[in-house]
């Protein structure tokens, strides 16, 4: 008897620290995590991380703590989570002027190959508004005041190599223009300017624009997306008279490249369950703002295809910026 138990306990040992270490392997997280936000406290991709983070926090106990690291169009957050250890304790919620700002910028990482994509949050169209002077009520209008005043039509942007950046850029591409570009700090330095006439059109998000457009101080005249908003059918969508134009924004989930798959797909699945809570995703739809939540796989694959569309356009029209 004892010298069976003594042959069976090794093996019950061995067992039982393996079970231990599988337990310890996946009880994550086991400190608090940082969220990374490479833009200002206050905009839509910060109330977003903060969204996701309280519930993280809520289902694993650990603080989930927003890290806001604004500057140089978000390469000094991105670049944070770049070079982070892959163990789950350093992720980002960023716009899709994450791979915009990689396509015009040099940069000391590498959009694709330096992180995991987990999944894609919400996406936004925007809305061409512009100056209600201005003696434009269609795209069709734009490209003929444009076309005939070369240079002269101007748009406003919250910052170069930003998503409103290179969407007017593509609609000089795709459309034969030369509209001059004029950046701001941001989208709320950006609307005062189109308003008053100092600058003659912009891209803006439903959820700001509308409330300008139905006080009459901005008119709309299409949206980018490839369908027309059902908040808003009567605008047409750009690729109406300019076949190829699409632009949205998306908000998205990321990690260090080389993050554990188990670990990827715990994030993904539980910020899915965060955006499409049916109160959240209400609320979010009822402004412009589609929820998605896709599977890591599919997000990857979307944020190659944009930034070979972007690294394209930047290419074709000389944008490239030192």
């Amino acid at each position: 008897m004892n010298t069976g138990f003594t042959l069976l306990r090794p093996a019950l040992v061995l067992l039982m620290m393996t079970a231990s270490l599988a337990a310890s392997a996946s009880a994550y997280p086991q400190r608090p995590v940082r969220i990374v936000v490479p833009v200002s406290a206050g905009g839509g991709v910060d109330s977003l991380a903060r969204l996701i983070a309280q519930h993280y926090h809520a289902l694993w106990g650990q603080p989930f703590i927003v890290d806001n690291r604004a500057g140089a169009g978000g390469s000094i957050g991105a670049e944070i989570v770049a070079r982070a250890t892959p163990d789950g304790y350093t992720l980002m919620v960023s716009s899709s002027s994450y791979i915009t700002n990689a396509a015009i910028r040099e940069l000391r990482y590498d959009p694709i190959r330096d992180f995991q994509p987990v999944t894609k949050l919400t996406t936004n169209p925007y809305l061409i508004v512009v100056t209600p002077s201005l003696p434009v009520k269609t795209v069709a209008d734009l490209i003929a005041l444009a076309r005939a005043k070369p240079e002269a039509v101007t748009y406003a942007s919250s910052g170069t190599g930003g998503v409103l950046h290179l969407g007017g850029e593509l609609l000089n591409a795709l459309a034969g223009t030369r509209m001059t570009h004029v950046p701001y700090k941001g989208v709320a330095d950006g609307y005062p300017a189109v308003i008053s006439g100092q600058v003659n059109w912009m891209l803006g998000s439903p959820i700001s624009a509308q409330p300008l457009i139905k006080a009459g101080r901005l008119r709309g005249i299409a949206v980018t997306t490839e369908k027309r908003l059902k908040a808003m059918p009567e605008l047409p969508t750009i690729a109406e008279t300019v076949p190829g134009y699409e632009v949205s924004a998306w908000f998205g989930l990321f990690g260090p490249a080389k993050l554990p798959a188990h670990l990827v797909e715990q994030l993904y699945r539980e910020a899915s369950r965060a955006v499409n809570e049916p109160a959240t995703a209400a609320k979010m739809e009822a402004g412009g703002t589609e929820v998605v939540g896709n599977p890591p796989r599919e997000f990857t694959q979307q944020v190659k295809a944009e930034y070979g569309k972007w690294l394209g356009l930047v290419k074709k029209t000389g944008l490239r910026l030192q």
